[in-house]
């Protein structure tokens, strides 16, 4: 298995408080999204995939992960969800919210679809 991305673990996480903390406290407590994670106005995605290689084969994304940590106007934290794929849907693993619609679902769906376009190459890199 090789990961390839970040996004924070539930213990990182649970650090955060929501309503309270702003783009500088999180970045403090779980860093900022990496190269594959994408920085919004209105929120961060952190990105982390799981790969297996199997002899010749390509290797194959068996897991994906994304964190979403979403900003308000005033730049606290509004939601800290965690989304996987389950038989091609993106669902919600874990949410902290501050209310009931999840931002940037659209987005999110986006963001999977794409990352699932990579060939070998991007995923293993220069031998």
């Amino acid at each position: 298995m090789r990961k390839n991305g970040y996004a924070p673990s539930e213990e990182d996480l649970a650090g955060i408080v929501v309503g309270v903390d702003t783009r500088d406290s999180v970045a403090e407590l779980v860093g900022t999204p990496s190269v594959n994670g994408v920085m919004r106005d209105e929120a961060w995605y952190y990105v982390e995939n799981t790969w297996k290689t199997v002899g010749p084969r390509a290797p194959e994304n068996v897991d994906r992960q994304v964190v979403a940590i979403s900003f308000g106007p005033n730049g606290t934290v509004e939601n800290v969800e965690r989304f996987g794929l389950e038989q091609g849907r993106v669902i919600a693993l874990n949410r902290r919210v501050t209310e009931a619609n999840v931002q940037g679902i659209s987005f999110l769906g986006q963001l999977f679809r794409n990352l699932g376009n990579f060939r070998a190459d991007d995923v293993l890199g220069p031998r």
